[in-house]
């Protein structure tokens, strides 16, 4: 296990270092970033002071260099000292990237694990009795309705929920609370968010979720069990819903760059601050820093969550060993 878990985390942090050459390669190479920064109302004096204080005025390899030996020692800047992990100070508003970084994640963590929780809940719980009703009218109901909700996109469900639950009084306004603060607040501010985000997932897993449970249950160890004269919900759920889990939790760790791409989309649309809206407003404005410092730091994020999706398959199934 030790030996796996080196071997992810390694090939992680190789990937890390080959995306953020790539991207700052062609975002500082293809213009000028001190121009992006200085303005509109810039002088020749303030533009010079900027590739200075920036190190602009650096060959791009060495630029590159200080960009990533600064995330792991940090770096000095004319403005101030930029501790480690250092991405640079924003063009736009002149903060750290870093720490506007963290002030935006607690609305995106929330958003993404609030949404997950719900279409794995929903998601596997309508596969599985599906699966338990195969044949039956309930189960033909319950797939035509996943097929018709995963063609469903989040820029759409989103306005019509928008004016079914908050334009009519219903609901307030989506809006992201502390947990600490203020858990029921926190809780009804992100709920229709959570469920506009969650509809679409939650048609895939219970497609999903409904198929491999059916191949479960025709395995032989499932088969062995039931003529040993246990019940059919004891086998059901002891077996073949464990079983089941792996693809599930697979196809859970390719879905966390969808989840995140959903998360962006969501934030946009219910004008929540996290980190998705931070990386739309930042294309606009041009602000590379922020742009990097979004990109490296959600990379980092999927990376991590695939190891640990990959470390727990022997959790879930015995007959799973890594090496």
């Amino acid at each position: 296990m030790l030996q796996f878990l080196f071997r992810r985390t390694f090939g992680a942090v190789v990937i890390i270092i080959l995306l953020s050459a790539f991207t700052f390669f062609v975002f500082f190479g293809a213009g000028d970033p001190a121009t992006m920064s200085c303005g509109k109302s810039c002088t020749a004096d303030n533009l010079a002071l900027i590739r200075q204080n920036l190190g602009l005025d650096q060959p791009l390899p060495t630029q590159y260099w200080d960009f990533l030996t600064g995330i792991f020692t940090g770096r000095d800047f004319t403005v101030g000292r930029c501790d480690a992990p250092c991405f640079g100070y924003s063009f736009t508003t002149k903060q750290d990237v870093w720490t506007t970084l963290l002030d935006r994640l607690p609305t995106t963590a929330s958003l993404a694990a609030g949404g997950a929780l719900v279409f794995l809940t929903v998601g596997l719980g309508t596969g599985l009795l599906a699966a338990y009703k195969r044949g039956s009218f309930l189960d033909k109901v319950l797939t035509s309705l996943s097929m018709v909700l995963s063609s469903a996109q989040i820029y759409i469900l989103g306005p019509i929920a928008l004016g079914l639950f908050v334009y009519s009084g219903i609901l307030d306004s989506p809006k992201y609370v502390p947990l600490t603060e203020d858990p029921a607040g926190w809780f009804m501010g992100l709920l229709l968010p959570w469920l506009v985000m969650a509809t679409i997932f939650t048609a895939q897993y219970t497609r999903m979720s409904r198929s491999t449970m059916i191949e479960q249950l025709q395995e032989e160890h499932v088969r062995t069990a039931k003529a040993k004269g246990m019940s059919g919900s004891y086998v059901f759920l002891r077996y073949a819903w464990r079983g089941s889990l792996i693809p599930i939790v697979t196809i859970l760790g390719m879905d966390l760059s969808s989840l995140f791409g959903g998360a962006m989309i969501t934030e946009f649309t219910f004008s929540l601050a996290g980190i998705g809206r931070l990386a739309v407003d930042s294309v606009i404005t041009l602000d590379l820093p922020m742009v990097m410092g979004v990109m490296i730091f959600s990379a980092s994020l999927i990376l991590l969550f695939n190891i640990i999706v990959d470390a727990t398959y022997a959790f879930i199934d015995p007959r799973v060993r890594l090496s």
